[in-house]
């Protein structure tokens, strides 16, 4: 209850919900469990507390969201992030995989695109039964990494074209097409990027994967997501991230020049965000500061609209959260959240000696 008061004293404006295709409906033959059961824990760390997956996420969305009405506010819009293939509809191996490649992260074959498709349709379904509008949808998570989307090229050169943007194309396309035959106004968010600035056998670079889809691709949306978390020290890239997002959407037309941004994944942990933090008050402090650097620079940008926290509780995968996996502690991040939430709310920009106090 006490993490459930904290994460509504921030008013996020947007949740976001990652659909793990592959774990919702492993048989072709059978239907995606959009309700199966969930324990709950953070990747096995307590406390936990099972509920009725997908179903009932968007039951407590609801919940959140009239509450927030009946105050006079808004919030927690949903967004739906898709990624993972079951192993009925991937494609065969081949191309430039690494060696723990699985169905997970293969392109779609025929009979996968129609299960997508299906998907799409079952999800747009749940929501008008739980009476959450499902207004944003994303095709894919980090489709230019081999982790989420294989293979990234024929061969293991960085020499041989880039595969991804067309795999994307196609979901983007078929994604485009279920949510028009739906009606209504739901939006499709383009790109959900990994922060890539050079190429590799199994990584596409930002410039390559935007310069790759077809006009009509790039102007299937006004607005385009990036990940980009709090580095520090040798990590801290040469380019920031949602700068050279920008720079390639402009180099395609007036559809990328209109673009906006959603920063959908940030947060700050260790050094080289996704390693193991480092312990200590200090450490987690300086973390703080990082990220109110970035927040500081996206607010300026007239072209950020959005700026997404992941993950409130901590995903020991990828320790970057607000609050440690067994709840039990706050990082100062959470403080500079809410600091930066009570600077919107007053219309007022967020100091930088405001920022600081918060993540001391």
């Amino acid at each position: 209850m006490k993490a459930r008061q904290q994460l509504t004293a921030l008013h996020p404006r947007y949740i976001r919900l990652l659909v793990d295709w592959a774990a919702l409906q492993p048989r072709a033959e059978e239907p995606a469990v959009l309700s199966g059961e969930v324990e709950g824990c953070a990747r096995a760390v307590g406390p936990c507390s099972a509920y009725a997956g997908l179903r009932e996420e968007l039951a407590a969305i609801a919940s959140q969201q009239r509450a927030a009405r009946a105050e006079g506010g808004e919030g927690f819009e949903v967004v739906l992030d898709l990624f993972g293939v079951p192993a009925w509809a991937a494609r065969p191996p081949g191309g430039c995989e690494q060696g723990d490649t699985h169905a997970f992260s293969r392109p779609l074959s025929a009979a996968g695109l129609a299960g997508y498709r299906a998907l799409i349709r079952s999800l747009l379904a749940l929501g008008a039964r739980e009476g959450v509008a499902l207004d944003w949808f994303s095709p894919w998570n980090e489709p230019n990494d081999a982790v989420f989307l294989s293979p990234q090229r024929q061969d293991c050169t960085i020499a041989s074209p880039t595969l991804a943007p067309t795999v994307y194309a196609q979901l983007a396309r078929a994604m485009a097409d279920e949510l028009h035959a739906a009606g209504g106004s739901r939006h499709i968010l383009l790109g959900e990027l990994n922060a890539f600035q050079e190429p590799s056998p199994h990584r596409t670079s930002i410039a390559e994967f935007v310069a790759g889809l077809g006009q009509e691709v790039i102007c299937l949306s006004t607005v385009w997501s990036v990940h980009a978390y709090a580095r520090r020290d040798k990590a801290i890239p040469e380019l920031e991230a949602v700068a050279e997002l920008e720079a390639a959407l402009d180099r395609r037309g007036p559809c990328g020049q209109r673009a906006r941004i959603w920063v959908t994944e940030a947060g700050a942990g260790a050094p080289h965000p996704g390693r193991q933090r480092i312990p200590g008050l200090a450490e987690e402090s300086d973390g703080c500061v990082a990220l109110a650097r970035q927040l500081e620079g996206w607010v300026a940008d007239p072209r950020v609209q959005a700026v997404f926290q992941y993950s409130f509780r901590e995903d020991p995968a990828f320790p970057v959260g607000l609050l440690s996996a067994d709840l039990s502690h706050v990082y100062p991040a959470y403080n500079l959240w809410r600091e930066y939430t009570r600077a919107r709310a007053s219309g007022r920009a967020l100091s930088t000696q405001a920022a600081r106090s918060a993540c001391a």
